[in-house]
């Protein structure tokens, strides 16, 4: 059965024994032709068919050529300088040297290739030269130098065709590494855009469930007594809800290609908003805010959102109805962040009925996953961010973020 459109190849090994046979009959038919043409001193088959021997096997090692063309070299050269050293006939016995030179310059290593091959060329120069020494008639002579100059020519073809093989495979080589450079940044960007997604998830939903906690339980404890309080609390249960799922369309937006739906970014243009949700969480919060002399970069702007958003959060979430400072200082080429609470309150005043104390641990016991996220929104913009416990019971965060980012975009 024939497949049409399919080339006919032979394997490697099979093409140089085709060639070894081609070049060993053209070798002694060619030589024998040439004898019966122009008559010959010495006949190939005086001294044991010496001659015809030389032929043959000069022509017959090129089978193995690309396996070891050193030897294959030698034994090629050896038989040229022995034939032409015993007066034989001239003819095309130089075939499988020249096959042998042009292998070992094309399939060898170069420089080293390109000695052995000069070094070769160099006593076959001599041998030929010196058995040519009493040659008649001296016309013949020309056929030295043409045996000369075929075998410079055989290694210079071999050398170009190997320096256009390894040119050929460093471009591939380089192409290769350039897409998988590609892929690599590709599968980079993915993943910061699933870790910047994961982020703002994190923090969007961890503000909205601790306002949400906290006015549920105001909400459970004053029913019955305070319906107008219990009113309010279901309200900013509500508001918060419907702010935490428009950022999470927002946020999520960017998995689709469509941009309906879609609200600002959260930022700190929002601030009295965030402030606001946190004083009907049962924070007493205050502001102290510098307006910054140039508009803020998108990604500081922001990171200074979210980072003062899981601050207060915390707050909410693991200490409760407390006093919280939240302090912003934009400088000429850094802002500056921060947020301290006083700690859990010992009494309560008029309206501590109203608001539960919180279920969690204080920060400064537990950092935990919200001051690992801020601290690496920091680093991601070359900024740096410091928590810690204060003197009084209370927790401290600060951040410095550079006016100039030179982290990955967030």
């Amino acid at each position: 059965m024939k497949h049409h459109g399919v080339p006919f190849r032979l394997r490697v090994g099979t093409q140089d024994v085709v060639i070894a046979l081609f070049v060993t009959v053209m070798q002694v038919q060619g030589t024998l032709a040439r004898v019966a043409a122009e008559g010959a001193p010495r006949p190939l088959t005086e001294v044991g068919n010496l001659g015809l021997a030389l032929l043959v096997v000069s022509g017959l090692v090129v089978a193995v050529r690309r396996r070891w063309p050193v030897p294959v070299l030698v034994t090629a050269a050896l038989a040229s300088l022995v034939y032409y050293g015993l007066d034989f006939p001239d003819g095309p016995g130089w075939l499988g040297l020249f096959v042998a030179l042009y292998t070992l310059a094309a399939y060898g290593d170069g420089r080293r290739s390109l000695v052995i091959a000069g070094v070769g060329i160099a006593v076959l120069a001599i041998g030929w030269a010196f058995a040519a020494a009493d040659i008649e008639p001296r016309a013949a002579i020309g056929w030295v130098f043409f045996r000369i100059g075929a075998s410079i020519m055989s290694a210079a073809l071999g050398e170009s065709v190997r320096s256009r093989r390894v040119i050929a495979a460093e471009a591939q080589e380089r192409a290769e590494r350039a897409e998988r450079t590609r892929e690599e940044e590709a599968r980079a960007r993915v993943d910061a855009e699933r870790l910047r997604i994961a982020r703002e998830v994190h923090d969007t939903v961890a503000h909205a469930i601790a306002i949400i906690n906290v006015q549920s339980g105001v909400t459970a404890h004053v029913l019955d007594k305070r319906p107008e309080r219990a009113r309010e609390a279901l309200q900013a249960i509500e508001q918060t809800s419907s702010r935490a799922l428009r950022e999470m369309r927002t946020i999520l937006g960017v998995l689709r290609d469509d941009n309906d739906g879609r609200v600002p970014h959260p930022g700190l243009e929002q601030i009295d908003e965030l402030t606001a949700k946190a004083r009907d969480a049962g924070l007493d919060v205050t502001l102290e805010a510098t307006a910054p002399a140039t508009p803020l970069p998108s990604a500081v702007d922001s990171a200074a959102y979210r980072i003062l958003q899981e601050s207060i959060t915390n707050v909410i979430s693991h200490v409760g109805p407390t006093r919280v400072t939240v302090s912003l200082n934009p400088g000429i080429d850094v802002l500056e962040i921060r947020v301290t609470d006083e700690g859990r309150r010992t009494g309560s005043g008029d309206d501590s009925a109203d608001r539960p104390s919180g279920n969690g641990t204080d920060t400064s016991a537990k950092a935990g996953r919200g001051i690992l996220g801020m601290r690496e929104r920091c680093q991601l913009l070359g900024g740096e961010l410091d928590a810690r416990p204060t003197p009084g019971g209370g927790f401290q965060v600060t951040a410095r973020l550079p006016l100039a980012p030179t982290g990955s975009r967030l």
